[in-house]
């Protein structure tokens, strides 16, 4: 009968890194220490640990940082934010953008305006001189399209 499994496939799961608390180090660290010579090497088989597991915690230990007892490699790369601390990171950069948008906003405003002012100084001269070129007056004037009203 042939097997269903494929041929390279393993049926044991993949093992995981363990995990240690920085209790449960100095918990080990202590029980380490207070056990008879003969006797340590028992404690390190029950938990399934190397004397430089135990060495590496006592001298985190001993510098006084209980934080480096944490296994870097299995502990987040940083620390999570807060609810409050991510919507006000995100309010901040929707009140840049929105002030980007605000000054660039303001200036095409102020281009507009000057374009119109433009516009209009160049309709009233084109206007005067016609009017003096043509001898029209502005009741004339206003017939024509596009002049003004």
């Amino acid at each position: 009968m042939p097997s269903t499994e494929p041929v390279g496939s393993d049926p044991a799961p993949r093992p995981k890194r363990r995990t240690f608390t920085s209790e449960y180090k100095l918990r080990i660290i202590a029980e380490y220490d207070a056990a008879p010579r003969n006797e340590k090497g028992a404690v390190l088989r029950r938990e399934r640990l190397y004397h430089s597991h135990v060495k590496e915690w006592r001298a985190a230990r001993d510098a006084g940082a209980l934080e480096s007892l944490v296994d870097r490699r299995t502990s987040p790369a940083r620390a999570k934010k807060s609810a409050a601390e991510v919507e006000n990171e995100k309010l901040r950069q929707q009140v840049e953008r929105l002030q980007k948008d605000l000054a660039r906003n303001k200036a095409a405003l102020e281009v507009m305006g000057k374009a119109s002012a433009l516009l209009e100084m160049i309709s009233e001269s084109a206007a005067s001189s016609c009017r003096a070129r043509y001898g029209l007056s502005p009741a004339h004037w206003r017939a024509f399209p596009g002049g003004p009203r």
